[in-house]
């Protein structure tokens, strides 16, 4: 999973746009694409704690950090260097930094 962090509201500009759809369909085109999304700034969520059916809701995102997850691209890739590389091409096509995890098996 290749998270896209960012620091700044304003949404991705035509350029950027572009470049990750140019991304998403060389995804697509190499077997690389499970899906992607931009997602809402941290203001936007809602955390949710039912432990114990405690029905717990808070407005907001758990972290209050200068940078924030605003989207995502669920991929397959052969091994981590693969995945290292498709990383790297996504941070250059949006223009911003990923952060890469792997999934648990």
């Amino acid at each position: 999973m290749i998270f896209v962090i960012d620091d700044n509201t304003a949404l991705a500009g035509p350029d950027e746009m572009a470049n990750i759809d140019a991304f998403n369909e060389m995804l697509e085109a190499n077997g690389h694409w499970i899906t992607a999304a931009g997602i809402h700034h941290g203001a936007q969520a809602t955390v949710l704690d039912n432990r114990n059916d405690a029905g717990l809701v808070s407005a907001g995102s758990l972290y209050n950090e200068k940078e924030y997850y605003i989207g995502f691209w669920l991929i397959n890739a052969a091994d981590q260097d693969e995945a290292l590389a498709l990383a790297a091409e996504g941070s250059k096509a949006c223009n911003r930094k990923v952060e890469l995890r792997p999934y648990l098996r």
